[in-house]
């Protein structure tokens, strides 16, 4: 792990001087991120988890890091069952904060207790799960705002995944994004609400509010949130209708056989890689037999090295058509292993200086190396490569510490 920050450190550290110097030319103009500053190291530690429902062949793993930003404003749920429902109902969600994890937090912890409620015991398909849905999101804002300490800003967007034995429900507002790979191809995706969309700059200009440099007010890059009260305060107008809105977009999609995952993730991993790119790595990771959870880990991860600096959280969810473990794609993703491995034991002793990890990456980088995991290329394997050199340079040591004749390191004279 150590030396997998060592190399993102120096991987991405023009991509994080560039973003500083960004922030620095906007300082006293919040974002939607706000203006936090950025680590001397990314914090790169993951607790991945997951589970399953195998009586209706539900897998799911999810993760979180927080990477190279001062404070972890993330936060995410997952219920594989759901108290007062029939089996087969699950319900998943991704929140990313801005201006402090508050309003991330809640969502996390009560959104799905607003979901139940406005489901009750037999909710209607599909259209009044979209109906309630709404509602949920809407009494849930309505209850943070209950809660929230008057004038202090921050709010978050989400997205969530409510699923039936029928039906994917896709609900989400703001820029955390949810796809659906179905028979190998991205068959959906959720549009970010930008305040230059149609509909939301019509809101926002019947609100009485401005747009400028693509920001409502020139400041939030968002135009749907929970949260953000400041902007929820135009007189006679309901929630839905204010300059933020937390109404949902609510999407019902058909279950089919060939649906394969989802995918939900905060914006700082669609940043890094295309939907289609994801799709892409996660399919070949199946294929590997790798858990949910630890795919997770590692998506993460290849977005870290893929020059994403903001906090990341995702959530994989499996259904009975996803990709099995194959036994070429697993025979040819341990010669991969082992091919880097010997690779970088030769870019090692043949330098008559031992070269530095980051110079060892982008001379593997500028190789044609067969069988990359597609969607992540090398980037993917950089825990890999780390490790690796780590393993060199700690034998290295240990027999510099031996001397040349294994009698140990020469200790003075006296």
């Amino acid at each position: 792990m150590a030396a997998f920050a060592r190399l993102l450190e120096r991987l991405l550290w023009p991509a994080r001087k560039k973003q500083e110097s960004e922030e620095e030319e906007e300082e006293g103009r919040r974002t939607h991120h706000g203006l936090q500053s950025l680590l001397d190291a990314p914090r790169c530690v993951q607790r991945p988890h997951g589970g399953a429902a195998a009586s209706w062949g539900l897998r799911f793993g999810a993760s979180a890091v927080q990477g190279w930003r001062a404070h972890m404003e993330d936060a995410h749920c997952a219920w594989l069952e759901l108290p007062g429902l029939p089996p087969g109902w699950a319900f998943f969600a991704v929140l990313d904060g801005h201006g402090g994890a508050r309003a991330a937090l809640f969502g996390a912890r009560h959104l799905p207790g607003h979901v139940l409620e406005a489901l009750g015991p037999a909710p209607g398909e599909p259209e009044g799960v979209r109906e309630a849905l709404r509602r949920a999101f809407l009494s849930a804002d309505a209850r943070l705002r209950a809660l929230w300490p008057p004038g202090e800003p921050g709010g978050s967007t989400a997205v969530a995944l409510l699923i039936s034995q029928r039906f994917l429900y896709l609900a989400h507002c703001g820029d955390s994004r949810a796809m659906l790979s179905r028979a190998g191809a991205v068959a959906f995706s959720t549009e970010d609400h930008r305040p230059l969309r149609p509909r939301e700059r019509e809101r926002i200009h019947n609100a009485g509010g401005t747009i400028r440099r693509r920001r409502l007010e020139g400041s939030l890059a968002v135009s749907r949130a929970l949260g953000d009260f400041a902007y929820k305060e135009a007189p006679g107008r309901p929630p839905e209708l204010q300059l933020i809105s937390a109404e949902p977009e609510v999407t019902a999609l058909a279950r089919q056989a060939e649906d394969e995952f989802m995918l939900l993730a905060s914006d700082g991993v669609w940043d890094a890689m295309s939907g289609a790119a994801l799709a892409g790595l996660v399919a070949s990771r199946l294929c590997l037999g790798l858990a949910p959870e630890l795919l997770c880990a590692q998506l993460l991860d290849t977005c870290l090295c893929k020059d994403s600096l903001d906090n990341m959280t995702c959530i994989l969810v499996c259904f009975p058509g996803a990709p099995r473990p194959c036994e070429e794609a697993i025979r040819k993703e341990l010669a991969l292993d082992a091919a880097l491995g010997h690779r970088v034991a030769e870019l090692c002793s043949s330098a008559q200086e031992p070269p530095s990890l980051n110079t060892v990456f982008w001379t593997l980088a500028s190789e044609d190396i067969p069988d990359l995991p597609p969607g992540g290329g090398l980037y993917c394997k950089a825990a890999i490569i780390a490790e690796a050199y780590s393993k060199l340079c700690q034998a290295s040591r240990r027999r510099w510490q031996k001397g040349p004749n294994g009698a140990g390191k020469p200790t003075g004279t006296h």
